[in-house]
């Protein structure tokens, strides 16, 4: 009968451990029925119920995961597009952005360019 019941509080312990460390890393805006901080309390105070209750009523159901704004909705290359990962919003401002990339790149290469032909006429070299 004692080894049934050191069972029992095992089992409860261990469920009480994972609900409370399941409760403290679920996003706040994603726990269902209670604040965060209200459901820590309950699993901590209650163990057994606390932690039944959050797992039947609180847990975050990950069935319809969020997107954020900047993530791509249907992903055409999935080695490059694994949640999370950011997308341009606005093909405009995305193209615009690139332009620029590519003006300031070039402008680099001409300074680098005459950088360099400016210490061959240093040097007394030429081609």
């Amino acid at each position: 009968m004692i080894k049934l019941e050191g069972l029992f509080g095992i089992v409860v312990f261990a469920l009480w451990v994972f609900c409370l460390v399941d409760a403290i890393g679920a996003p706040a805006d994603r726990i269902r029925n209670l604040p965060k901080v209200g459901w820590i309390l309950l699993i901590l105070f209650f163990p057994l119920i606390g932690s039944v209750a959050w797992l039947v009523a609180g847990r975050p159901d990950n069935a319809g995961a969020r997107r954020s704004a900047y993530e791509r909705q249907q992903p055409g290359f999935p080695e490059y597009d694994r949640p999370g990962r950011a997308a341009a919003v606005d093909p405009e401002k995305d193209a615009e952005f690139l332009r620029g990339v590519r003006e300031r790149a070039e402008a680099q290469r001409k300074a680098y360019d005459e950088q360099k032909k400016r210490e061959r006429e240093a040097d007394g070299t030429s081609d």
